[in-house]
């Protein structure tokens, strides 16, 4: 059941984020694409034609408010509502149940898990408001520089997480860090801007042209991360990206790229022709990511792992009936692949950087376990080591044995 409840919110928040990121690039696209004509009507500030789905479109955007504030008027705002809150449930379920596997390296930091949620939740909430006040700052009016400034604040985040988290949780942290940022700038800065227009016109008053300039930046500032935020919540798929031990570099790279991709389409529907000089710049850019992967993974040896004190839930499963076959059942059938030096020809890294091969990486990975090679056949893939049948009924028999003394507390982790 609560693999099913991640599904679904995982469904859910994919669903909103395309249509987040959809509605953010057309706005985009239509603002650069408006043309000045003339007999534009009193305050237009250009217009443009679009054909699609059989019609054409006669579009005019107002750079403040028209004269007369029309009946029907449709807010773009629970796109972006529903991507954060369903990513924020997905956080929960993902990493704040699973801290002990996916969330906390206690090579790092030896944290508890309501530490590590502490960590979690306070670090999204400090960047917002750090991003805030320098936006209400002085350097609100130099828009170079306060991006300057903000790729700073991202690589600094960047590297804090990396310092706490696993490397898949501190890439995964670093794209919710800025989908806050982007959320909030809608909630807190873009929608009540255009609240105050539409209330000043519909009360008689001339609205002040402040407001939207200060959304126009926030909504730029959006534009230009969301590229960024895709690639880091896909991150947790791939080791290469956040396994290594220059994931932060990594990230600060893959920022760069969001900016050089985004200015070339940005410019091309301005312009109707985009600098080509961006996709050599963004393929260096990827070439640099993939030389920062070679480096070495940010894991324990054996040594390490079989020295380390196992947590409470490990405790549990190490100690449940049936441990000691699901030890020698799951290295065998998993070890050449799941292993600090892989040997299964084509695998260079362990899948999403699970390690199967001591008592303590297989007690720390149970329910992962349970899932993949228990109660589904998903692994090992296509059965290539010839899992049987009796040995996933003992995963699944040694997984339940342990749950069963769960405190509620632990449940779920």
């Amino acid at each position: 059941m609560w693999d099913w409840i991640g599904f679904a919110v995982r469904w859910v928040h994919v669903i909103t984020a395309m249509a987040w990121i959809g509605a953010s690039f057309y706005f985009i696209a239509l603002d650069l694409g408006l043309r000045k004509v003339p007999h534009l009507p009193a305050g237009a500030f250009g217009e443009e034609w679009q054909v699609h789905g059989g019609g054409f479109y006669h579009i005019q955007k107002y750079l403040v408010a028209p004269e007369n504030m029309p009946e029907h008027l449709i807010w773009h705002k629970w796109q972006s509502y529903s991507t954060w809150l369903s990513g924020a449930a997905l956080l929960m379920v993902v990493y704040w149940a699973g801290a002990e596997l996916y969330l906390i390296d206690p090579s790092k930091a030896d944290l508890s898990t309501l530490q590590g949620i502490l960590i979690s939740a306070g670090s999204l909430t400090l960047g917002w408001l750090i991003y805030d006040a320098l936006c209400k700052s002085k350097l609100g009016n130099r828009p170079t520089a306060l991006m300057l400034l903000l790729f700073v604040l991202l690589v600094a985040m960047a590297w804090g997480y990396n310092q706490v988290f696993t490397g898949r949780a501190a890439l995964l942290h670093l794209g919710a860090f800025t989908a806050t940022i982007m959320t909030a700038n809608v909630f807190f800065i873009i929608m009540p801007n255009q609240r105050i227009v539409v209330k000043d016109l519909q009360e008689g008053r001339t609205p002040d042209a402040k407001y939207g300039k200060i959304a126009k930046l926030r909504s730029t500032h959006n534009n230009y991360l969301t590229l960024p935020v895709i690639f880091l919540m896909l991150s947790n798929h791939y080791p290469l990206a956040f396994a290594t031990e220059y994931n932060w570099l990594i990230a600060a790279l893959v920022f760069l790229m969001g900016v050089t991709i985004r200015h070339y389409f940005n410019t091309m529907h301005a312009t109707g022709k985009g600098p080509h000089w961006t996709w050599g710049v963004t393929a260096l850019l990827f070439v640099a990511i993939m030389w920062l992967s070679t480096a070495p993974l940010m894991q324990d040896d054996i040594e390490a792992a079989e020295a380390r004190p196992l947590t409470k839930t490990e405790q549990i499963f190490a100690s449940a009936q049936g441990f000691d076959d699901v030890s020698n059942i799951v290295p065998g059938r998993c070890g050449m692949c799941h292993a600090r030096e892989p040997f299964y020809d084509g695998i260079h890294r362990a899948p999403k950087g699970l390690l199967l091969e001591t008592p303590s990486d297989i007690a720390r990975a149970a329910r992962e376990i349970y899932v993949q090679a228990g109660v589904t056949n998903a692994m090992p893939p296509a059965n290539v080591s010839f899992m049987e049948e009796e040995e996933r009924r003992k995963i699944v028999q040694w997984y339940r044995a342990g749950a069963a003394e769960l405190p509620f507390s632990l449940a779920g982790k």
